[in-house]
């Protein structure tokens, strides 16, 4: 089990992985906004954060990009989720210190295993 925050700001993927993420009996919340993430990702601690790109006020690129300037929140694992999958978007969310890029839509089975690699780093 593990603590999860989701950063989605579009309803109808927040409720999937809220079904997902209890019936795989993972601890989470969600913040439907770009603004505050950092801050309660500092007040949590979650084991992994599931960041969407494209978010109101403040991109998940800008949100991945200060977690790893900051030393005591580079470790935070970041699943970054878009629904613009490109090469490109994927290469600029890594280089930006994501630990993982999945694309929206993705197959639960996907992103389950994408997850599950992510929380074996403890």
């Amino acid at each position: 089990m593990a603590d999860i925050l989701v950063v989605e700001d579009e309803d109808n993927i927040a409720v999937a992985l809220d079904f997902l993420l209890s019936r795989d009996g993972h601890r989470h919340s969600r913040l439907a906004t770009g603004a505050g993430a950092v801050e309660r990702i500092r007040a949590e601690r979650p084991d992994l954060v599931l960041l969407d790109v494209m978010l109101p006020d403040v991109s998940g690129y800008q949100i991945v990009q200060d977690l790893r300037a900051d030393p005591a929140l580079k470790h935070v694992r970041v699943l970054m989720m878009t629904a613009r999958g490109s090469v490109v978007e994927r290469r600029k969310g890594l280089a930006l210190g994501a630990d993982g890029f999945i694309a929206k839509p993705f197959e639960l089975s996907e992103l389950r295993a994408e997850m599950a690699r992510l929380l074996e780093r403890e």
